[in-house]
């Protein structure tokens, strides 16, 4: 009898749960008795967390190069709902172009499963602004191409320097919005350029935050200041956005500011998929789960990732939305739930010090690395800071790409990764 274990999601703990489960399904001996499927809704997993990028084209890795390699199925389809009685998921096929990765409804069918991970991710939170709907983003792959397109536009229309059309106004200046905020002055100035215009260029950053970047902790703060001075963005902190249009952000206070390029970057929150099962959630909308990822009263299901909440240590810390703790969490509820089937003990998961390290890029000036859940320690800065980044966001955080099974399975370990190395700026 084959058992099989169903993985929600094709993210950074999605992935990295359907690899592990693979790799203890091997060293179990277990290949012939144990199933692997991942549901997700495209072809790719997107190296979300670069989607603030000027350069698009290496986000993407092709799911089937890293899941065909180890045997595990991959399944073209939205997840809709969830029976944990009945030990089963509802799913809407997905009709895609591997180009576009547009997708359309398709066949709805429900999937057995004798484990199931959930690994849903977060989506974007829009706040009940007016407008704030038609704002661009980039918290996935398809809105960093719309952003990109638009300002393409911008570049390409000609006519003259309109105001607000060289102006770009994002909202939010958290992690997200200060690495973006840093990239968009020179975007905005090469679309103007192939315009042939000479009109002003300007970023403003709108935080609820009386000093823009200061969530970000003490120690960073002077680099982000430095940073966002040389690259010519205007902070506007102690602000609320009263409404959004094509041509410009209006603050609560009335004051308007033209822009033809308005992004949120407010934060996200967990997959409301969670929700349906009935369990008391965060704040965030993550679901509890234990030391061994499993979600708290329901038998059967895992969680990891942005949808769910665990311990990370013996302090009181909680795990964060972050690829840096959504890839060690897949790779334990992986292998957990294959131990669980098995009957083998299971392994906890808990991060070992510093804990928690922030590495924010900030554009050409650099990026700042911090160290500690209140970011207290500042590990590096500039150009050495960024060297370290670099390798981050180009290698670290992606799976192996060679489609060799060995390295896949071995990378797929439950290990809690040592923090990145000081990089020397090169």
């Amino acid at each position: 009898m084959v058992s099989r274990i169903v993985v929600i999601g094709g993210g950074f703990a999605g992935l990295w749960a359907a690899a592990a489960a693979a790799r203890a399904r091997t060293e179990f001996g277990l290949g012939d008795r144990v199933a692997v499927t991942v549901i997700a809704p495209d072809l790719f997993h997107v190296i979300r967390v670069r989607c603030y990028e000027t350069d698009l084209g290496a986000l993407r890795v092709p799911l089937d190069d890293v899941l065909g390699p180890i045997g595990v199925e991959r399944r073209e389809a939205r997840a809709i709902d969830i029976d944990p009685a009945a030990r089963t998921v509802t799913v809407e096929s997905a009709v895609s172009s591997a180009v576009s990765s547009a997708a359309s409804s398709g066949v709805v069918e429900t999937l057995a499963y004798d484990r199931l991970i959930l690994a849903a991710g977060s989506l974007l939170w829009r706040p009940e602004i007016p407008g704030i709907a038609g704002a661009f983003d980039v918290d996935t792959f398809a809105g960093a191409q719309a952003l990109a397109a638009h300002l393409d536009r911008l570049g390409d229309a000609g006519g003259p320097d309109e105001a607000g059309r060289w102006t770009a106004v994002v909202i939010g200046g958290g992690l997200v919005g200060l690495e973006l905020a840093c990239e968009l002055p020179a975007r905005l100035a090469a679309a103007r350029d192939r315009a042939g215009a000479t009109g002003p260029v300007r970023t403003i950053l709108i935080d609820h935050a009386r000093e823009v970047g200061s969530a970000m902790g003490a120690a960073a703060l002077p680099g982000i200041r430095e940073a966002l001075r040389d690259a010519g963005v205007t902070c506007i902190g102690g602000a609320r956005v009263g409404a959004v249009d094509r041509a410009g952000v209006t603050l609560a206070d009335g004051t308007r500011l033209p822009a033809w390029t308005s992004v949120c970057a407010t934060g996200m929150r967990a997959s409301p998929l969670g929700g349906t099962l009935g369990l008391p959630l965060d704040p965030l909308g993550r679901l509890p789960v234990d030391a061994f990822l499993a979600v708290q009263g329901l038998a059967g299901v895992y969680a990891a990732g942005d949808i769910a909440s665990a311990a990370a240590d013996d302090a009181g810390h909680r795990t964060v939305m972050s690829c840096q703790h959504a890839r060690p969490m897949g790779r334990f509820a992986g292998f957990n739930a294959v131990c669980d089937l098995a009957g083998r003990p299971e392994r906890r998961l808990r991060f070992a010090a510093p804990d928690y390290v922030t590495v924010l890029d900030l554009g050409a000036w650099g990026a700042v690395y911090t160290a500690g859940w209140d970011r207290g320690t500042l590990v590096s800065s500039g150009a050495a800071a960024k060297a370290t980044k670099r390798i981050i966001n180009g290698t670290r955080i992606y799976p192996p790409l060679d489609r060799d099974a060995a390295s896949i399975l071995a990378a797929a370990a439950p290990i809690i990764q040592a923090a990145p190395a000081t990089q020397a700026a090169r």
